[in-house]
C-alpha cells in the first residue's frame, strides 16, 4: 500500500492558508476592558506599575468607554476609588457613591451599546483593605454578605447589567441573587469570581485601587494554588447558587483551570488576565526583550484556547488594531 505524503506545512504556506485554516480565533466583542473611576481625581493619574493605565476621574469616563467601543469592545468592568473609607466599606454601597455616578452616566450616555460590569467587593472601600467585615482582625463570613447584598443592589439601582462579587466569601452568589430578585432585579446578571486565586500577580492592582490590606493577606478567603479540584467545587458551588458566569482569575497560571471549568459546566467561563500578567509584558516589552503586540495576542489566544468564552484585560483597547496587521 502506498501512503501520501504528509505535508503539514502546506496549510501554512501563505497568510490567506493560514488564517482559513485558524481554529482558535481571539475577538474584541469577547473581551472586557477594566476602568478605575477615582473620586479624588481631577485628571487621570497614570498608574506607574500598569504603564498605559490611569486612574480616571468621573469627567473622563464616556470618552474612555467610547474609544473602547470603537475597537470594538462591547464590555467593560468598573472599579472604584472612594474619596473616603472607614471599617465597613459603606462607600461602597452609598447611592451617590463613585460607581454608582459612573454607572448611571455611563447608561446614560450608551445605554444598552456598552456592557456595564461592576465589581463586588469592600477591600477598596475600608481602612483594612480587605475583602470583608474583620473582627478581632477575623474576615467574617456571614456578616459580609449583607453589605455585598446592598453593594449589589445599589450598583442595579444604577443600571448595572451584570454585577461581579470577588470577595470570595462562601454563599455570596446566592445571597446576591436572593438581594436583587427581592429588590426586582431578576435581569441583572452575575459573573462569579468562582476560582480567585491568593495570587502574587494582583500587585499593580492593589496599587491602583490602592487597596492593599493593612495587616495580614487575603489566603484565609482566596484559593490555594496547589489545589485544582477546589476550584471545581467552588465553580460548582457557585453554579448551584445562581451564577451566570464562572470566572476564573488570573488567567495565564490557570490555563488548566480555565480548561477543567469549560469541560465540566455549561455556563460561560470568564477569565482575568490581571494586572501583573499586563505589567510583565509591558515591562519585557519596554526594555526590547519581546515585542508586546505578539505577546499580547499569544497570550490572549492561550486563554481561548483554554476553554475562556470572556477575557478580562487590560490590553482590550488594542486588539482589534494588533488583530488588523496580521
Amino acid at each position: 500500500m502506498v501512503f501520501p505524503s504528509v505535508r503539514m506545512r502546506r496549510l501554512r504556506r501563505t497568510p490567506a492558508l493560514r488564517a482559513m485554516t485558524t481554529k482558535v480565533r481571539v475577538h474584541p466583542s469577547n473581551l472586557v476592558y477594566p476602568i478605575f473611576v477615582d473620586e479624588n481625581a481631577k485628571a487621570p493619574v497614570p498608574i506607574k506599575s500598569m504603564p498605559g493605565c490611569s486612574r480616571l476621574p468621573l469627567e473622563h469616563l464616556t470618552e474612555e468607554v467610547r474609544k473602547t467601543l470603537e475597537q470594538g469592545v462591547k464590555a467593560i468592568l468598573l472599579f472604584g476609588i472612594p474619596s473616603k473609607r472607614d471599617e465597613t466599606g459603606s462607600g461602597a454601597f452609598t447611592g451617590d457613591g463613585i460607581v454608582q455616578r459612573a454607572i448611571r452616566k455611563l447608561k446614560d450616555e450608551f445605554d444598552d451599546e456598552v456592557v456595564v460590569m461592576t465589581d463586588v467587593c469592600l477591600c477598596g472601600y475600608t481602612t483594612h483593605g480587605h475583602c470583608g467585615i474583620v473582627k478581632d482582625k477575623e474576615i467574617m463570613n456571614d456578616p459580609t454578605l449583607e453589605f455585598l447584598q446592598r453593594i449589589a443592589v445599589s450598583h442595579a439601582e444604577a443600571g448595572a447589567d451584570l454585577v461581579a462579587p470577588s470577595s470570595m466569601m462562601d454563599g455570596q452568589v446566592k445571597s446576591i441573587r436572593e438581594a436583587l430578585d427581592d429588590s426586582g432585579f431578576s435581569q441583572v446578571g452575575i459573573m462569579a469570581y468562582s476560582a480567585k486565586y491568593a495570587s502574587c500577580f494582583y500587585g499593580p492592582f492593589r496599587e491602583a485601587a490602592d487597596s492593599a490590606p493593612s495587616f495580614g493577606d487575603r489566603k484565609s478567603y482566596q484559593m490555594g494554588y496547589r489545589n485544582p479540584h477546589e476550584a471545581l467545587r467552588e465553580m460548582e458551588l457557585d453554579a448551584n447558587e445562581g451564577a451566570d458566569i464562572l470566572m476564573v482569575k488570573p488567567a495565564l497560571p490557570y490555563l488548566d483551570i480555565i480548561s477543567l471549568a469549560k469541560s465540566s459546566f455549561s455556563l460561560p467561563v470568564a477569565a482575568y488576565n490581571v494586572s501583573g500578567e499586563y505589567a510583565m509584558v509591558k515591562a519585557a516589552s519596554q526594555m526590547g526583550w519581546i515585542d508586546e503586540k505578539a505577546a499580547v495576542l499569544e497570550m490572549l489566544t492561550g486563554i481561548k484556547r483554554a476553554g475562556a468564552d470572556i477575557i478580562i484585560t487590560y490590553f482590550a483597547k488594542d486588539v482589534e488594531s494588533w488583530l488588523n496587521q496580521l
